[in-house]
């Protein structure tokens, strides 16, 4: 299968450039680690207002990025996958039980449509932007990538749910057989978010590629992939009483992660 590399006016633009438009993604994906720094110092109504926040952000720079490196149409195609299999993936998932198992969501999370809140289907496009990226960066084939970028997607929902859940975001009734160490949450789960994020890899890697995908020039959604790891390593084992959680995340995300930041070090655009 051919490879369609982008070579539209945005594809030759370098971090560092001539515009200050470079440094909006920066900026987000700052305030972005900022508030997450704060969210385990905080509580209640504060930390929920936080949660959105944190996620808004994320989003936007993931969202600025794209535009500013890939162009609207690039970036109108990616929200539009992501987001767009996001929601009708969990729209799903609330009614019928597939892919995920029986859950619902709380009323924190600010607006919801049919039981889904709004904000669902931005956690997973702002995810998919540096998943996608990631695996660009560490295979060149499509199914090779997609499979990469599916796993880097998929492996950070050890870490997501157990957080969420404990903050009564969202619930199972019925767990069933569950992994070892992580509570509460079923084993189906975590399959089930493997394939949905394979397929989301599978539609996103249709979309142009650039030479340099996932490389310097993608500086700040690397920084957020690799902050989301590292960090959350950190939350789960030492801010809250889930070792289980760290070190499932540790490993599964870490397959991916590790490879990714050692590539990053030695590797030249």
């Amino acid at each position: 299968m051919s490879i369609r590399v982008y070579s539209g006016p945005h594809a030759d633009r370098r971090r560092g450039g001539g515009s200050t438009l470079n440094l909006i993604p920066w900026i987000l994906a700052g305030a972005t680690i900022l508030t997450q720094i704060v969210w385990p110092l905080t509580h209640g109504s504060t930390r929920d207002s936080l949660t959105i926040l944190a996620v808004i952000l994320f989003f936007l720079t993931s969202a600025s990025h794209s535009l500013i490196t890939r162009g609207f149409l690039w970036t109108l195609g990616w929200f539009g996958i992501s987001a767009g299999i996001g929601f009708i993936t969990e729209l799903i998932g609330v009614h019928t039980a597939l892919p995920f198992g029986v859950y619902s969501y709380g009323s924190r999370l600010g607006p919801a449509l049919f039981g889904v809140p709004l904000l669902i289907p931005l956690a997973w496009a702002m995810m998919s932007y540096p998943a996608l990226l990631v695996g660009r960066r560490l295979a060149k084939g499509t199914m090779t990538s997609s499979l990469i970028g599916a796993v880097a997607l998929s492996a950070w929902d050890v870490f997501l749910d157990p957080q969420m859940v404990s903050e009564g975001h969202w619930a199972w009734s019925d767990t069933g057989p569950e992994l070892p160490g992580i509570h509460g949450i079923p084993l189906q789960n975590f399959v089930g978010w493997f394939f949905v994020s394979l397929i989301m890899m599978l539609a996103l890697d249709r979309l142009p590629r650039r030479r340099t995908d996932g490389g310097a020039g993608d500086g700040a959604p690397a920084l957020m992939y690799l902050w989301t790891y590292f960090s959350s390593i950190i939350l789960n084992g030492l801010f809250a009483p889930r070792g289980g959680v760290a070190l499932w995340g540790a490993v599964l995300m870490g397959s991916i992660a590790l490879p990714y930041a050692y590539k990053l070090w030695v590797g030249r655009d």
